[in-house]
């Protein structure tokens, strides 16, 4: 499977890395949102993406595995992508993606161009003081991966040792405070790789980036979870205020995907396991 973007998590200074705050700023970036340019008079209802028979969702289409092209230039699939696609089935309508870029898609939903994000969009206080969300059918804690072999179990063990982090993700700053010394590195799969070369000790990231990496490699990867952070972020789609009949409808369609299996199937399919539950 093409891995064009790979996840870049985003997690909120803790106080401690035990009970580190996991706030992802849309897995793909960090910082506040976006300001819109336009605003739209008020969100959309059910009934008006009925009687229009298109759901208008916004996504990056880089961003893999919830929303990439395959081979790059091929259809456009992935985890999010596949669940909004079944969610619009159970509403009878069809879906129309519109593709740009993380920075531009609080914009376009803000002036009413799409009608939501499905963009792995993390539930923070600050975005619900704006807009509306579904439930949420991603759970990911953070977690420290370290080889099959290493004694390392918890994060106090990190103390003294080395851990390769990007240095633009907040991870770098949840191992430094658990006292390891940081090694940078562009991504996790470079981290990865020092890692069965013994060159580093561990690595913390989000629990996602490790089921996608491990899901890529075939399940054979040398590495182990040792531990992870007791918060957990929730990612949900993400509606302009105003839009309660919609997200109410697309609820209830997520609860019957849920039951009847579909979220756990299209979970397995990606990361090897149901990430749809906490």
């Amino acid at each position: 499977m093409p891995r064009p973007r790979t996840i870049a998590s985003r997690l909120a200074p803790a106080a401690a890395v035990a009970a580190a705050a996991i706030a992802l700023a849309g897995c793909s970036s960090g910082g506040a949102d976006p300001a819109a340019t336009e605003t739209a008079s008020g969100g959309v209802t059910l009934e008006q993406v009925q009687e229009a028979g298109t759901l208008v969702v916004g996504t990056e289409g880089t961003y893999s595995p919830f929303s990439f092209h395959e081979d790059g230039a091929g259809e456009l699939i992935g985890y999010d992508v596949e669940i909004i696609t079944a969610v619009a089935e159970e509403l009878g309508v069809e879906v129309e993606f519109q593709e740009t870029q993380w920075d531009a898609l609080f914009a376009a939903l803000d002036s009413g161009r799409i009608d939501l994000i499905a963009n792995q969009v993390s539930i923070t206080p600050e975005r619900l003081e704006r807009y509306e969300f579904s439930e949420p059918y991603t759970y990911s804690p953070g977690v420290l991966v370290v080889p099959e072999d290493s004694d390392i179990q918890s994060f106090d063990d990190l103390s003294g040792r080395v851990s390769a982090q990007s240095l633009t993700s907040n991870w770098a700053e949840v191992a430094t405070e658990a006292g390891a010394q940081v090694e940078e590195v562009e991504g996790f799969a470079q981290a990865a790789e020092l890692l069965r070369a013994g060159r580093v000790d561990a690595t913390v990231n989000d629990r996602l980036t490790f089921l996608d990496y491990e899901t890529a490699q075939g399940g054979e990867t040398g590495l182990r979870v040792a531990a992870e952070t007791e918060d957990t972020s929730e990612n949900a789609f993400a509606f302009r205020a105003g839009s309660e009949t919609l997200v109410a409808a697309i609820d209830e369609a997520l609860a019957s995907l849920a039951a009847d299996g579909t979220l756990a199937e299209i979970s397995a399919q990606y990361f090897g396991e149901d990430v749809s539950q906490p």
